[in-house]
């Protein structure tokens, strides 16, 4: 992994960013692709997520109504692998993802996926998002039941034949396994750290771009874990 700017962290911890804040690319911002509603029985529903650097991901899905849990962590690979440090290698078959709990009453799965590829990815990317590049840090759904995985093939479907994007869209479904959170200085990262470089350039942006095209789905409360 390449390290990034260093930041002060309680019990005097330090930690590599997920990469550099100035690498030479462009935030993903991406009209949204109108979805059929996601049929969901009522009561709360969990999703996972993988869309680069967990950081952002978490950030953005923790300012959308109905959100009532965001976690940074990690899937994909073993127990023994699934810390920071091992992750970042490139070689646990983890992904760095966002386990997403939320209210369908107040937010549909499809919704969801509506926000995360108009504002946190972008899908024609394999291997890396933004100047994260390296498996750990692939863009995926991972769905975790079959209302869920039918949706996401639809929408993948749909996003493909919009034409909004110029590439073959990278974004995988991957069967649900074990989830493991992150270590607890990753949890809210944002929200703890609003001035690093990283937040300010990469992850910033994707919040604001929540807040403007999704302003009924947009909450200025942050969802703490």
């Amino acid at each position: 992994m390449v390290r990034g700017f260093l930041f002060a962290l309680p019990f005097a911890m330090a930690l590599a960013a997920c990469q550099n804040a100035d690498a030479a690319n462009t935030h993903t911002i991406a009209a949204p692709v109108a979805s059929a509603p996601a049929q969901e029985t009522p009561g709360l529903k969990q999703a996972v997520f993988a869309g680069g650097c967990f950081w952002g991901v978490e950030a953005v899905f923790s300012h959308v109504k109905g959100v009532t849990s965001a976690v940074s962590g990690y899937h994909g690979g073993a127990a023994n692998t699934a810390h920071y440090d091992d992750v970042g290698q490139g070689n646990t078959g983890h992904a760095e993802a966002v386990r997403v709990t939320y209210d369908p009453a107040q937010v549909r799965y499809d919704e969801l996926l509506r926000i995360f590829f108009s504002v946190i990815i972008d899908p024609t990317q394999a291997n890396g998002q933004g100047p994260d590049i390296g498996p750990q840090y692939r863009s995926a759904l991972i769905p975790t039941g079959p209302e869920q995985d039918k949706a996401a093939r639809a929408y993948l479907a749909q996003i493909a034949a919009s034409g909004l994007w110029h590439g073959r869209i990278a974004t995988k479904i991957e069967p649900l396994r074990q989830f493991y959170p992150a270590e607890k200085y990753h949890q809210d990262f944002a929200v703890l750290n609003p001035t690093h470089p990283y937040i300010a350039y990469w992850d910033v942006p994707k919040v604001a771009a929540l807040k403007q095209m999704f302003p009924d789905e947009y909450k200025a409360d942050f969802t703490r874990n």
